[in-house]
């Protein structure tokens, strides 16, 4: 190529990067003319608007769509009803059943097929203020925890309060100590979450009834209770103060420990000794309290008073049983309460929960080994002479164990802060549940932890029946009724055979205490579900067709 010829400007076929030498089916020919603007891309769809439809373009401020973005023509006042291919389930939910068993059933279903609520709103205008009753549920919430009730009772009472004030789709959430509920309108709309933690714990049964017949207030369509009427009761019923002064806990947890140790053989002497010595305890662990000190701490110093009385006794050649003094003591410390609502939480799916529930057992229990160990190793090395052989030698003496069990149990529902009108009940469900073990195992020869399983099971069925027939919770007629079935005796042996050198001893029988503790919390528990899947309520229908737990099938 000359020199000439290099500056002679391109031709149009270059300019325009046509080679007339290279050709293709897609290529373009020869005096066709081509738009080639810039601001339409040459591929074409289907979906593309063809040339010469003019279309409104309504403006939108974002520039791409999102899934999460509500479309253009929807209106969530107007929003259309979409039935699932599978069809809706019918679900018959009677009003007279109680709110518990509505509110579980509701809540191991999707939310897409929960029925709506059947009552409008219990505010006054447009809608519901979702923060605020978001904010009393937890509120609400948060007092059912703290008194130790179930995490599937809290999420049931959690969702009863939403729905009453017209929240359906809830999704409530209970762990150990954080509560959590999330409420979306529609599939289309952001979801409103809060959440709250707890941060104490007490025991007050009269307060977690009043929580629930607040509950079963809002829960009745019938009634009108407004937001502001709920705030003001829930007030009152935090202001509340105990039903019984700090005397007479003091007093009520002495006549425990006497209870309890002449159900394992006692005597008068031996029930003055392990009442003074759990009241020392009980006012030990109430300044360590004061000081800031963890429960840990608390347990430990309460365990001590009653098993140094035991040894000052055996010490001083009383003729007395200084095991069921130590053993009375035990009765008062042992944690049966939060052990079934572990085990409750374990059967019912929540996991996390019964985790926390039981560890906290574990520490609890770990305390009262440290400060009965530290005085039984004490007196041994000093020289008392404690026999173990006397597990074996417990008197049948029925009237007065029957008797003994009646007062533990009333002593221990006034511990729990219960209502007057129930520690009858509950007193007198505590001397059957005695009276069923005693037939079995000391008439009938049966282990004692089967014997220990069906009087449980009989307590949770005669708690579950109280409280569905006064819609409230079963709680106060089951924690203090198992108090004389709780392994006092199996602990004490098992920790003085650890101090006597004699470990494998000592492990086998703190394994029976464990096994009777379980046997306690299942019995208890398998009670409570019998009553719900087979008895009825005045007016209502069976509990047959309640739906289970379907959370995992083991894969």
């Amino acid at each position: 190529m000359t020199e000439a010829e290099d500056r002679k400007p391109p031709s149009d076929e270059a300019r325009s990067g046509y080679d007339p030498e290279i050709t293709s089916e897609f290529a373009i020919p020869e005096g066709l003319a081509v738009s080639r603007g810039g601001t339409e891309p040459e591929t074409t769809s289907e979906f593309a608007v063809p040339d010469g439809l003019d279309v409104a373009q309504v403006p939108s401020a974002e520039s791409e769509g999102s899934a999460f973005n509500t479309p253009r023509t929807y209106s969530a006042k107007q929003a259309p009803t979409f039935t699932p291919a599978t069809g809706v389930p019918v679900v018959s939910l009677t009003k007279d059943a109680p709110w518990q068993d509505r509110m579980r059933t509701m809540l191991r279903m999707p939310v897409t097929e929960r029925p709506a609520p059947e009552s409008a709103p219990k505010v006054e205008d447009e809608g519901p203020a979702v923060p605020r009753v978001l904010d009393l549920t937890l509120r609400i919430g948060e007092l059912l925890l703290a008194g130790g009730e179930g995490a599937e009772d809290v999420e049931a009472a959690m969702f009863a309060v939403c729905r009453s004030y017209g929240l359906d789709r809830c999704e409530p959430n209970v762990t150990f100590t954080l509560l959590s509920i999330s409420y979306q309108p529609s599939l289309v709309d952001d979801p409103v979450t809060a959440s709250r933690t707890v941060r104490r714990r007490g025991t007050d049964y009269t307060r977690l009834a009043a929580v629930f017949h607040l509950v079963d207030d809002l829960s009745d369509p019938e009634s009108a209770i407004s937001l502001e009427e709920a705030y003001r009761r829930l007030a009152e019923i935090r202001r509340n103060r105990h039903p019984y002064p700090g005397w007479v806990l003091t007093s009520a947890g002495g006549l425990l420990a006497g209870a309890a140790s002449v159900l394992v053989g006692g005597d008068l002497i031996v029930f003055v000794a392990a009442a003074l010595g759990a009241m020392l305890g009980d006012r030990l662990a109430w300044l360590c309290a004061g000081r800031g000190l963890p429960e840990f701490y608390q347990f430990t110093v309460a365990a001590m008073p009653p098993a140094a009385i035991g040894i000052a006794l055996t010490l001083a050649d009383i003729d007395v049983k200084a095991s069921a003094v130590i053993t009375g003591g035990l009765f008062a410390l042992l944690p049966g309460r939060a052990l079934v609502a572990g085990v409750q939480d374990g059967l019912t799916g929540f996991y996390i929960t019964a985790s926390a529930r039981l560890l906290e057992v574990m520490y609890f229990f770990v305390g009262i080994v440290v400060g009965v160990l530290l005085v039984l190793y004490f007196g041994v090395q000093v020289g008392a002479e404690l026999n173990p052989e006397v597990a074996v030698t417990i008197p049948e003496r029925p009237l007065w164990q029957i008797g003994a069990s009646m007062m533990l149990s009333l002593t221990f529902a006034v511990l729990l802060q219960q209502e007057r009108s129930t520690v009858l009940a509950v007193t007198l469900n505590g001397g059957v549940a005695w009276s069923v073990y005693g037939a079995m195992h000391y008439v009938g020869e049966i282990s004692p932890v089967a014997s220990t399983a069906v009087a449980a099971g009989l307590v949770g069925l005669f708690g579950q029946m109280m409280s569905r027939y006064r819609f409230a919770s079963a709680l106060p007629y089951t924690t203090a009724a198992i108090g004389p079935l709780l392994p006092g005796s199996a602990t004490y042996f098992g920790l003085l055979a650890i101090a006597q050198n004699d470990v494998d001893k000592g492990l086998v029988s703190l394994a029976t205490a464990a096994s009777l503790a379980m046997a306690i919390a299942i019995g208890v528990n398998l009670g409570s579900e019998i009553s719900r899947l087979f008895l009825r309520v005045p007016g209502g229908a069976s509990a047959a067709g309640r739906r289970a737990a379907k959370r995992t099938r083991g894969f």
